[in-house]
C-alpha cells in the first residue's frame, strides 16, 4: 500500500521552487567563470552576482552596497556576534542576545562568554517576546550589540523590532535580527525596524541550501571570520557561490509576486490546524495565538514525547518536527530552550511539536493530518508512563 506523504516541515528547509533550479542551471554549466576573474566568463559572473544583489536586498529594502552573501544563516549569525565582538575587543563589546535565539547565536554567544567577552540573554515571557523592562536594565550596563530573533523558528512568536531597535539605539547599541524565517514570509523593510543588521537564507523560501545574507548597515564595523582575498566588501572571502547567489536572487523575485497570496493561504492553513488540534484532550499553543509567523504552530501535548509524535507521524507519511531542526545532532536529546525560556518544565518541553506549512500545502494535506494526528496522540498516551490511569482510555 502507497502510504500518503504530507511535507510539514517547512520551518526546517522548503523544496527548491523548479523555477529557481532553472535559473540557477546555466551558472552551474554555461556561465561558470570566476566572479573575481577579469576574463569574459568571469565578469559575466560578476553581472549575475551584482544583478542578485540588488534584487535580494529589494525585498528588505536596503542598498546592495550593504548586503553580504554568506554560506548560512548560520554563518551571518557568527559574522555577527563574534565579528563585532572582535571589532570591539573584549574591554568595550558587550552583547546582549534574546534566551530564545536560534541555535547559532545562542552558541556564539556562550562561546564568547567563555572566552571573556561580556554577555547577557535577555529574558522573554510566555508568549516569547523579549522583556522590554529586562532589556532595558541590561542595556543601561554598557551594551554595545543587541541580537533579538524576528520570527521564532521554534514557536512562531514575532518580536516587535521596530521599539527594540528603538530602543537599543537611545543607548547607542546596534541592533541585529536573525529574520532567517520571517524574511519573505512577512513584509520586512530595515529602516522601518531600525535594525542595524539582518540575517536572512534562501532556503526557507524555496531557494538552494548553503547560501545566505547579511544586511549591514553603513557604518557598522565587523571584523571578518575568513581572511583570504577580500570578497563581499573583505567580509568574507572565498570564491562566490555564483549559482546560489542566482538562485537566491530568483527565490526573492518569485516571493515578490507571491507573497501576499501565499501568506493569507498559510494563515488560513495554520488557524484551521490551530482550531482543530486544541481540540485534543489537554493541548495547548506555544507561542503567542496570533502575533506568530504565518505559517507556523507549535504545540504541546500532556502525557507524551515530540519525539514519539514524529516518529508516528513519519510512519503515517507526514514529516513533521519537534523542534528545531538545527538541534537535532546532540547524542542526549534534551528539551528545547526556547520552551524552557518561556517557563515551560523539561517533561512539557518535551511534548510539543512543530508543524509548518508552505505553499505547496493543500486542503487534503491539512485534512490528512487531523485525522491521524489524534490516533496517534491517543495511542502514545495509552502507553505512557506518565498519562494517569484514569486518563489511559479517555483521551
Amino acid at each position: 500500500m502507497t502510504v500518503k506523504r504530507v511535507y510539514i516541515d517547512y520551518a526546517a528547509t522548503t523544496p527548491l521552487d523548479p523555477r529557481v533550479l532553472e535559473a540557477m542551471t546555466p551558472y552551474f554549466l554555461d556561465f561558470y567563470g570566476n566572479a573575481s576573474s577579469s576574463h569574459t566568463l568571469g565578469q559575466e559572473a560578476k553581472l549575475a552576482l551584482e544583478n542578485s544583489r540588488v534584487k535580494v536586498s529589494q525585498l528588505m529594502g536596503a542598498k546592495a552596497e550593504e548586503l553580504i552573501f554568506t554560506g548560512s544563516a548560520t554563518e551571518s549569525n557568527n559574522l555577527v556576534t563574534k565579528g563585532h565582538a572582535f571589532a570591539q575587543g573584549k574591554k568595550k563589546a558587550h552583547i546582549a542576545v534574546s534566551s530564545v535565539e536560534h541555535d547559532c547565536v545562542l552558541n556564539s554567544a556562550k562561546w564568547l562568554k567563555e572566552n571573556g567577552f561580556k554577555v547577557d540573554f535577555i529574558p522573554v515571557d510566555k508568549y516569547g517576546f523579549v522583556r522590554m523592562d529586562k532589556l532595558e536594565e541590561i542595556l543601561k550596563k554598557g551594551v554595545t550589540l543587541v541580537s533579538v530573533i524576528h520570527g521564532n523558528n521554534e514557536i512562531g512568536t514575532i518580536n516587535q523590532l521596530e521599539e527594540i531597535g528603538k530602543i537599543c539605539h537611545e543607548y547607542d547599541a546596534l541592533f541585529h535580527s536573525d529574520a532567517a524565517q520571517s524574511f519573505g514570509k512577512v513584509p520586512i523593510n530595515v529602516e522601518d525596524m531600525n535594525v542595524d543588521l539582518l540575517t536572512v537564507n534562501a532556503h526557507k523560501l524555496y531557494g538552494p541550501k548553503g547560501i545566505g545574507a547579511l544586511y549591514m548597515k553603513k557604518g557598522v564595523k565587523l571584523e571578518p571570520l575568513l581572511h583570504g582575498g577580500g570578497h563581499e566588501f573583505g567580509l568574507r572571502s572565498s570564491t562566490e557561490n555564483v549559482p546560489g547567489i542566482v538562485g537566491f536572487a530568483k527565490a526573492v523575485e518569485l516571493r515578490m509576486i507571491e507573497i501576499e497570496s501565499d501568506t493569507r493561504r498559510s494563515i488560513e492553513m495554520r488557524d484551521k490546524l490551530i482550531k482543530e488540534v486544541l481540540k485534543i484532550d489537554e493541548t495547548y499553543l506555544n507561542g503567542h495565538p496570533t502575533m506568530r509567523l504565518p505559517n507556523n504552530t507549535n504545540f504541546r501535548f500532556s502525557y507524551i514525547d515530540g519525539e514519539g509524535l514524529v516518529t508516528g507521524l513519519d510512519m503515517e507519511g507526514i514529516s513533521a518536527s519537534s523542534g528545531s531542526a538545527c538541534s537535532s545532532h546532540s547524542t542526549e536529546p534534551s528539551p528545547s530552550h526556547v520552551l524552557l525560556a518561556i517557563g515551560l518544565d523539561g517533561v512539557k518541553a518535551r511534548g510539543s511539536l512543530r508543524i509548518s506549512l508552505g505553499k505547496y500545502n493543500t486542503d487534503e494535506d491539512i485534512d490528512y493530518v487531523l485525522e491521524v494526528l489524534p490516533r496517534i496522540v491517543e495511542g502514545l498516551r495509552r502507553i505512557s508512563p506518565l498519562t494517569p490511569k484514569d486518563k489511559k482510555r479517555t483521551c
